[in-house]
């Protein structure tokens, strides 16, 4: 795993209101425990379509940083940039389906869902245009359940348990749910 990215909602101006978000996440070294809904230091902004057991912990391949600083080569790109709580390596959206399990650590999480992004990853990156570019890419990532709570730090290895070799893949899921969107 490249990081572990935490934040706490903050309140942001946007169109003229305040918006609170948890999507402003920052790469921590160390030891974090990972919780029930989340991991140690690390909030949602609005528990009604972020967080909860299903979409406790937001993973996202590291492998898809390079394509994004082509698309966008003036914006800095760190770590966590996409609001997620894990940068993975090795593992990508066509390699995991529902229900598969990821061994981080001391720690095991499940796979959920795609990630469906939403204004705020336009707000993150100053770019409302952003989410549309989002579905275009392809590059979701995808959210985990925690099904051990333990310690991860960066460096862990991940070990992936595939459930069944006949659910839809996370990729497939996203393109079927993007495709009146971008």
């Amino acid at each position: 795993m490249r990081s572990i990215n935490v934040g706490l909602p903050r309140d942001v101006e946007w169109q003229g209101g305040i918006v609170t978000t948890g999507i402003f996440k920052s790469a921590v070294s160390g030891p974090v425990q990972v919780r029930p809904l989340n991991l140690e230091a690390d909030g949602q902004g609005d528990l009604r379509v972020h967080g909860g057991v299903r979409k406790a912990v937001y993973a996202y391949p590291h492998e898809h940083y390079a394509y994004w600083r082509e698309q966008m080569a003036d914006f800095d790109f760190q770590l966590g940039v996409f609001g997620e709580n894990l940068t993975t390596e090795g593992v990508l959206e066509r390699d995991v389906a529902a229900g598969d399990r990821l061994e981080i650590g001391t720690a095991v999480f499940e796979v959920t869902l795609p990630r469906l992004p939403c204004y705020k990853l336009g707000i993150r990156f100053g770019n409302l245009d952003m989410v549309k570019r989002f579905w275009r890419s392809g590059r979701c990532g995808f959210y985990l359940s925690v099904a051990r709570e333990g310690l991860i730090a960066a460096g862990d290895a991940i070990r992936l348990t595939r459930s069944s070799q006949d659910r839809p893949c996370i990729a497939d899921v996203f393109a079927s749910r993007g495709r009146d969107v971008a």
